[in-house]
């Protein structure tokens, strides 16, 4: 298993190699959608991935549903009816 040290610098390489608005191909797109896929599952925010990673929230979000992920709710209230008392 890795150290959190070494994830922490791996992190902040990827993020450092992949700048905002730079292209991202090849390799280390499937790479970087498969961290992302891997992070989403484990229950991390599209808005907290792309803050990490330094991408916009669009980006992630395509990234994602490029990768097959099944996009969670939004959550929060909802404007249903509310379930009748038992």
């Amino acid at each position: 298993m890795r150290s959190p040290e070494r994830t922490s610098h791996e992190e902040a390489r990827v993020a450092e190699t992949l700048k905002k608005g730079s292209r991202v191909t090849g390799a280390a797109r499937d790479k970087l959608a498969a961290d992302l896929k891997k992070k989403y599952d484990s229950g991390a925010s599209i808005r907290a991935l792309a803050e990490e990673t330094g991408r916009s929230y669009g980006f992630v979000h395509r990234m994602l549903t490029e990768s097959g992920v099944v996009l969670r709710g939004r959550g929060g209230a909802t404007r249903g009816k509310k379930a009748a008392a038992v």
